[in-house]
């Protein structure tokens, strides 16, 4: 495997030519094309490998939340046995997601050699014939730069896509376990952490009224009501924005639900069920 210096050499050769003798050639510009697309490809991590460290990377949340059991500090209430009966459904989402994180580094791949293909074709094309006294070394690093950080780039793809397969595996069990509603968690409490606005108003407002899950057993019953809330499908999920790292504490109780939240057929219900504990 080659590295960024060898991309960094061939781009110097590539640029040191058509400063020296303009865009005198279509086949001169291929020529060149050809062999930074090729020096390019090369500096990257071999697609085998990267596709074993996205599996890996999935693998290490999966068995954290749920060969461990992580995942149910997030579901209080759900008992372990309904987590073990959801297991082939949630193993089934984790090998989706790493097939189409897959394709998707490979995707971002492509647009970024492309991204600074177009970069460098445009520099070149620009030079007249016969060359040029101008220093190419600012335009040679912008190039440079834009392919360099490509790595650091598909890092935080990786990181983001782990959220997002969190989330998913949070709703899956949500749904399976019965939530009723859920309230947001963000980190903007974290310092240093680039929240959106936008997500850190939702958790102060689902604090005081969580976000009810559209046609739960609560509802079907007639327990609950949204009270000026919303439904979480009404909004776009947590983790589904890029680099989104809040996710949602899911309730189960009509008890844990504010008091304007529960229907009078639903007060009724809880009566009875705390008298009969009371007999």
């Amino acid at each position: 495997m080659a590295d960024q210096k060898d991309f960094d050499s061939v781009l110097k050769e590539a640029m040191a030519y058509f400063s020296s003798n303009g865009y005198d050639s279509s086949e001169a510009l291929a020529y060149w094309d050809a062999k930074l697309r090729a020096a390019a490809a090369a500096s990257m991590t071999p697609s085998q490998k990267m596709e074993r460290m996205i599996a890996d990377a999935m693998k290490a949340i999966y068995k954290r939340m749920i060969e461990k059991g992580g995942v149910l500090s997030k579901h209080p209430g759900v008992p372990k046995f309904t987590l073990d009966r959801m297991k082939p459904q949630l193993r089934a989402e984790l090998d989706r997601r790493i097939m189409a994180n897959a394709s998707l580094i490979k995707l971002n791949r492509d647009e970024e050699i492309a991204a600074t293909m177009r970069r460098f074709n445009g520099w070149a094309t620009s030079i007249p014939k016969g060359g040029t006294d101008q220093k190419s070394g600012e335009e040679s690093e912008k190039i440079r730069k834009s392919l360099s950080g490509l790595k650091f780039r598909e890092r935080r793809v990786l990181i983001d896509q782990g959220h997002k397969l969190e989330s998913a595996i949070n709703s899956v069990i949500a749904v399976g376990g019965g939530a009723i509603a859920a309230v947001w968690r963000s980190h903007f409490h974290q310092a240093g952490y680039d929240y959106r606005k936008e997500h850190k108003d939702r958790e102060i407002e689902s604090e005081k009224l969580p976000y009810l899950v559209r046609d739960s057993w609560a509802m079907q019953k007639g327990y609950v009501k949204k009270a000026g809330s919303k439904y979480t499908d009404e909004i776009e999920q947590p983790g589904e924005f890029p680099f989104c790292r809040c996710f949602y504490r899911y309730i189960y109780s009509v008890r844990a639900l504010p008091d304007a939240m529960v229907t009078e057929k639903g007060r009724s219900a809880l009566a009875a069920a705390k008298a009969k504990m009371e007999n």
